[in-house]
């Protein structure tokens, strides 16, 4: 397959980032490996690039017996840049708060502590709290910031710069995620609530709006006339590792495939909002999220089946099977794998398939979009045996290297009539020549600004969660194993049967 280059030489680039106001950021969990691997090193890539205002703090809440100067120094070394003055200075500005996570005592520390930083690092602005903590302590947390009367949520003045970050996942059926929300929206307002998805920080992911609504090309055959299929893939080729006690009460479904695939798939296929504000943009995915079809259970898998890894090879390398991973029950019915064909019953997309798996131990990490347009309704070039030319594909790359490409038809240089398939491709980080940087300090520079639009709604969850109760349920009352399939497969036969029953077939993971 021929590459051609794009070249951005003379390109326009507008640029509307802006740089996040004084703020004090309270992380409820900062021992833990989430506010290491990615909170911290987010703010600091933040403040590298003067996106944060010299007057912040970073306040760390957790049980772990931790002094500033222990809390600073864990901050330093979570940090992987050479500028070692810049990093001292951001590390000097996080602090560590010890308690209990249900002790009211906790909680009036804390607005005392919030006072005397607010003065010593010249805050008077945003304050966010981040919940960095198992899903169970959510709802005690909320609470009790509320009973302080740390939460705003009844002054109108203040609760626009009180917000409250919250990780996935917002409950574990639809009545947990309603159970979870009531708590919530009893303490805090839904224009302080950031239910963050890291996918959704991603620059392909992100740019897939403006792919599509910037520009006159795409638009138009954007709808069931042009296109005749959607596949999205989040592919890995590492197992659980150490969330394995977790995701052995989860599985693919609930920790992928509700929050990240859903919401990749309605960016895609969203009617275009009225503008790129919060509500406009989030009223649009939610009506997509409604205009799925239910799946078919019944029979068993019509539209969705589930897979668990086995044994196999990955880069040369045995793997263990899953129910041979340390904390995993020996005779775990939890999926790695989930694929499903789903359909979206509205005047654009009526028919078309939408085909989305996610999966653990495949065959190599990759996370992608694809959309494959249909095929020319007629060849003229029988006579040359080109009867059956390939159809135009549009691929945005997520993982690992960001990128977006499109394949399609030209003819070969030469006296013959010779066509072949050419890829016009980029990646990111080769045309802009810069580090892309890290879904969580979009996220976090968003939140710091009171931007929502990369934040799920409530109502988002919720339809989510309506799709995917009678799944879990049938899953619950029908404890089969799931279909196995070896470490670094590409697919196997049930997924296959799923997509090829339609007519189509798997894009390689690779």
């Amino acid at each position: 397959m021929q590459k051609i280059k794009p070249t951005v030489s003379g390109m326009d680039i507008i640029c509307a980032e802006q740089p996040a106001g004084a703020t004090g950021i309270v992380i409820f969990g900062a021992s833990g490996d989430l506010t290491v691997r990615k909170i911290i090193p987010g703010l600091f890539d933040l403040y590298r690039r003067d996106l944060m205002s010299g007057n912040f703090y970073i306040l760390g809440c957790g049980r772990s017996q931790i002094t500033d100067e222990q809390f600073q120094k864990t901050a330093a070394e979570s940090i992987e840049d050479e500028d070692s003055d810049k990093i001292k200075s951001f590390a000097a500005k996080c602090h560590f708060l010890t308690g209990g996570y249900d002790d009211s005592a906790l909680y009036e520390q804390l607005g005392m502590r919030i006072d005397k930083l607010n003065k010593l690092h010249k805050v008077d602005g945003n304050l966010i709290y981040y919940l960095s903590v198992p899903p169970p302590l959510y709802p005690v947390i909320v609470q009790k910031l509320h009973d302080a009367d740390l939460s705003c949520r009844q002054d109108p003045q203040e609760k626009r710069k009180v917000r409250l970050i919250i990780e996935k996942p917002f409950g574990h059926d639809l009545d947990s995620a309603r159970q979870l929300n009531s708590v919530i929206a009893s303490c805090f307002d839904e224009s302080q609530i950031y239910r963050i998805d890291h996918y959704l920080g991603k620059e392909t992911v992100q740019n897939i709006l403006i792919f599509r609504f910037a520009n006159t090309i795409f638009e138009p055959v954007w709808n069931r006339n042009f296109i005749d299929n959607v596949q999205i893939t989040i592919a890995e080729s590492l197992g659980v590792g150490h969330r394995a006690d977790y995701y052995d009460k989860s599985g693919a479904l609930r920790d992928i495939f509700q929050n990240h695939m859903l919401q990749m798939l309605a960016l895609v296929a969203m009617e275009p909002p009225a503008s790129f504000e919060a509500n406009c943009v989030r009223d649009e995915k939610a009506k997509l999220l409604e205009s799925i079809r239910p799946l078919e259970i019944e029979p068993w898998s019509a539209d969705i089946i589930k897979g668990q890894y086995t044994t196999g090879i990955i880069e040369g390398k045995s793997v263990p099977a899953y129910r041979d991973e340390e904390g995993v029950a020996p005779d775990s019915k939890t999926e790695t794998f989930v694929a499903a064909r789903l359909y979206i019953d509205n005047w654009r997309w009526k028919n078309v398939p939408f085909f989305v798996r996610t999966g653990k131990q495949l065959a190599a990490k990759n996370t992608e979009i694809a959309i494959t347009f249909k095929q020319v309704p007629h060849s003229m070039f029988v006579e040359a045996g080109l009867d059956d030319l390939p159809a135009n594909v549009l691929i945005m790359q997520i993982q690992p290297a960001e990128g977006i490409s499109l394949q399609f038809q030209a003819k070969h240089p030469g006296s013959k009539l010779c066509v072949g398939t050419l890829d016009m491709n980029f990646h990111y980080s080769d045309i802009f020549g810069v580090k892309m940087p890290e879904a969580y300090s979009r996220l976090l520079l968003d939140a710091m600004l009171g931007d929502q639009t990369l934040f799920n709604r409530y109502d988002s969850v919720e339809i989510a969660w309506k799709l995917l109760d009678p799944v879990l349920k049938s899953w619950r009352d029908n404890p089969t194993d799931p279909d196995f399939y070896p470490a670094g497969a590409q697919s196997f036969a049930a997924a296959d049967s799923l997509i090829e029953s339609a007519g189509r077939k798997w894009r390689p993971i690779e």
